[in-house]
């Protein structure tokens, strides 16, 4: 009788205080032991000699489009692009759809289509715009926490939450016992910067969203906070000054976790000026003395969560070289892990940071570290085979997304992803690509 469902052997499994060789034994879809030397019975073994297995990874912010916008992303092809990227859990954004998540028959439409159609894990955010601060009781319990802007979001259908809704609707979300997840730029400064722009070229778009736009817009969120005692989530920071406003109200003893994302660390203004639309973000690609105090604010523990704010669209949403009129988002779901390893490999920082970013922080604010977040015994077997000793120079047919355009392509990885393991089963093989059958969520 076997003992295992499967058995890894002989990997160097990443864990929160260190890295071990050691076998893993998976049943049910849950690991049922780690240790050295085991050989019980298994149905499938799989050598893992001289690689590295990380925790599945939680991506907190990718935008699906689906309903409505398919032809942008939509949940197959994006499960298989988080599957590819080793990210065996993902959080759809609410505003990209058709309708965006601001309703309770919204979520229902959107969870099942997401259910029938997705290859891994995934929790949804819920919206918060002007008018719909009272509904939100009604859809709290089926989604992960909710997102507001404080700047235009670039969908019409999803309106920028002014200061009322703002207070309104943290008010109603501490009495939830959820969250509010910020796009926080200053409104009426990126207003004014734009306007003082005399171009539309990549220096004229860094140009109307500074810096200052962000600060300002958290810091008038924190004091939001305090007042409605609201936890928060701020994604997408892009800067170590905003960090530094952030650490000051955590330091105070406030509820608020910070994310910034995998090309933040990676990438710079330069990309933005050489590559044109394909690298633009809000906020922008800062120059490259902000990147590096950004990754040193990473590396110092200001940082809490990495995410990839996976936003695509259609080539031809790409294809202007007027920045201010592209469509702002970055194609990268796929690289946010390969991105951290080689984020620790140049700095010299342990593994298991890796894993805490992308698996066990995000885990643990969101209330899922009873099964998930770390290669312990009990928890689910979502787990990603890693070869450190095999460079990845990312084309357009790596790229498991509707669209193959990406910031990425042409950028060479320190690594490469194997295999990836959701719930114990194969959804992904670097040699045989992506299971294409729905999960059992």
């Amino acid at each position: 009788m076997k003992e295992y469902d499967t058995l890894i052997k002989n990997g160097y499994v990443v864990l929160p205080d260190r890295v071990q060789k050691l076998d893993i034994g998976i049943r049910d879809g849950c690991i049922a032991a780690i240790g050295e030397g085991l050989h019980a019975p298994a149905s499938l073994e799989y050598n893992a000699e001289n690689r590295y297995i990380f925790p599945g990874g939680i991506d907190v912010h990718v935008h699906f489009n689906e309903p409505g916008r398919e032809d942008w992303e939509g949940f197959s092809t994006g499960s298989a692009m988080m599957a590819a990227g080793g990210m065996t859990t993902y959080f759809d954004m609410p505003l990209n759809g058709i309708p965006s998540t601001v309703s309770l028959s919204a979520l229902h439409e959107k969870t099942q289509i997401a259910g029938q159609k997705s290859i891994v894990d995934f929790g949804l955010w819920g919206g918060l715009v002007p008018g719909n601060e009272e509904e939100l009781a009604g859809f709290a319990d089926g989604v992960i926490g909710f997102k507001a802007f404080m700047s235009p979001s670039g969908n019409p259908q999803f309106e920028r939450a002014d200061d009322q809704t703002l207070l309104q609707g943290m008010k109603q979300i501490a009495k939830l016992g959820s969250l509010l997840a910020l796009h926080a730029e200053s409104a009426p400064m990126i207003k004014h910067m734009q306007a003082e722009q005399t171009g539309t070229d990549a220096d004229a778009y860094a140009g109307s969203r500074p810096i200052e736009a962000e600060t300002e817009a958290v810091q008038r969120a924190i004091n939001f906070a305090k007042l409605t005692g609201c936890p928060l989530h701020f994604v997408h920071i892009s800067n170590a000054e905003t960090i530094d406003t952030i650490e000051e109200a955590k330091q105070d003893g406030m509820d608020i976790t910070v994310e910034t994302c995998a090309h933040y660390l990676l990438f710079n203004h330069s990309s933005l000026q050489t590559q044109g639309a394909a690298a633009k973000c809000a906020p922008p690609l800062r120059p490259e003395k902000e990147r590096q105090h950004l990754v040193q604010y990473l590396l110092d523990g200001k940082i809490d969560i990495v995410s990839s704010d996976h936003s695509p669209c259609p080539p031809e949403l790409k294809d202007t070289t007027n920045m201010f009129t592209a469509w702002g988002g970055i194609n990268g779901g796929q690289f946010t892990l390969m991105a951290l390893i080689e984020t620790a490999l140049r700095y010299q920082v342990p593994l298991s940071r890796v894993a805490a970013w992308v698996s066990s922080n995000p885990a643990a604010r969101f209330q899922l570290d009873k099964t998930k977040g770390e290669a312990a015994v009990g928890k689910t077997a979502d787990l990603v085979v890693v070869d450190l000793e095999t460079s990845h120079t990312i084309t357009a047919q790596d790229l498991y997304t509707k669209h193959q355009q990406s910031l990425y392509i042409d950028h060479t990885f320190p690594c490469r992803i194997i295999q990836t393991f959701y719930q114990g089963e194969v959804v992904y093989h670097h040699q045989t690509g992506v299971t294409n059958h729905p999960s059992s969520i």
